[in-house]
């Protein structure tokens, strides 16, 4: 059996460390914004090379929080990519605003810089990008166009802990970063978890205090804010992953290069690489044959214990949640990656034994 991650290994492997963290944690009985998330919170900023790092309940909290902190109103528009996952629209929605969506360039997956400029409005406010599966955005070609018609950027770095484009991180080059610490994600806790970078003293307060009922001094509540905090718990699993987190994602690394090798001559598509930004892959998505039926792909590759996943099938303009944005909105190349798109299993404890045994078997599904 092969899945498509593998934390069971990952937590043996971590087990010494995390156990007496954890056990620590319980023996102090303080487990709401005590000295791990502070703590994790310096460290995480220090990682990324940003000035602040607040941590919250989870990465679509994240999204929300910064919404709010840059006063984004209902009415407003915010520009971001059709193929991900809902949470990013989501965040959009729930301070009602409007998402905007934008097709992809076919090579990164990620928004398509050269569309956007057809898409801004009076009413446009901000980019939000995402570094789908570790792969960073155009961050370079963003910048210009935010400064070009007074926008801000929300960066969803959900994927993309440790991805940077010329030795800058992603999450310091817009005005936020949020990010999710999903078990599964590169840096995962034990649940839950998210986090917002910044360079700006004033968002980095504004956030603590959505995070916290709007409330700096208790019961005394200066905005209608959130609960929304990363615990104790979390927090000492988290600062035990960063330590390990550069190691984690050249491996990650390492695998994608060894399935990109051997997956060379067949008509599978491979993730893209270049020479500006630093992918993590948090997933290795390929595209496959359009002749090919992806259903009896998955099913052959299960008949030998190998998982896979479609991530997404459904981009968010064709969504129902979505549909009052623009019923008629036609992004054919997302609409054309999310029918031919599949993730392959990687993880950092993942053998070339098994990377041989999927790409072998699923090299026999393409000529079946």
């Amino acid at each position: 059996m092969i899945p498509m991650v593998d934390l069971k290994t990952q937590y043996k492997l971590l087990q010494t460390e995390i156990d007496a963290a954890l056990a620590s944690v319980l023996t102090k009985c303080r487990f709401i914004l005590g000295p791990n998330v502070e703590s994790f919170e310096s460290e995480a900023a220090a990682h990324l090379g940003a000035e602040y790092a607040i941590s919250c309940a989870s990465g679509t909290d994240a999204l929300h929080i910064a919404l709010r902190a840059l006063d984004i109103k209902p009415g407003d528009e915010i520009i971001t990519t059709a193929f991900t996952f809902a949470a990013t629209a989501e965040a959009i929605s729930y301070v009602g605003a409007k998402p905007v969506f934008v097709d992809i360039d076919p090579k990164t997956f990620n928004i398509d810089p050269a569309l956007i400029p057809a898409a801004v409005t009076a009413k446009t406010k901000a980019l939000l990008p995402v570094h789908l599966f570790g792969q960073p955005a155009n961050m370079p070609a963003l910048q210009e166009l935010a400064e070009k018609h007074s926008l801000h950027i929300i960066e969803d770095c959900a994927q993309s802990f440790g991805a940077s484009i010329q030795n800058r991180m992603t999450g310091t080059f817009g005005d936020l970063g949020c990010f999710s610490f999903f078990p599964s994600k590169n840096l995962g806790c034990f649940g839950d978890g998210g986090m917002l970078s910044t360079n700006s003293e004033q968002l980095a307060q504004r956030i603590k205090l959505y995070r916290n009922h709007g409330s700096e001094e208790q019961y005394h509540h200066t905005v209608v804010g959130y609960n929304s905090r990363l615990d104790e718990i979390q927090a000492a699993v988290l600062r035990i992953k960063l330590k390990h987190i550069e190691r984690f994602n050249e491996q990650r690394r390492h695998i994608a290069e060894k399935y990109t090798e051997l997956l060379a001559e067949t008509p599978v598509k491979t993730p893209h690489t270049d020479n500006i930004g630093k992918h993590v892959y948090h997933q290795y998505t390929v595209l496959l044959p359009k002749e090919l039926q992806r259903a009896k792909v998955i099913e052959y590759l299960q008949t030998d214990g190998i998982a896979s996943a479609i991530y997404y099938p459904i981009p968010l303009h064709q969504q129902q949640a979505f549909a009052t944005t623009d019923a008629e909105q036609q992004l054919p190349v997302s609409e054309e990656t999310a029918q031919r798109c599949l993730s392959l299993p990687i993880f950092p404890e993942m053998t070339d034994a098994q990377i041989n045994q999927v790409c072998e078997r699923l090299t026999q599904a393409l000529t079946r």
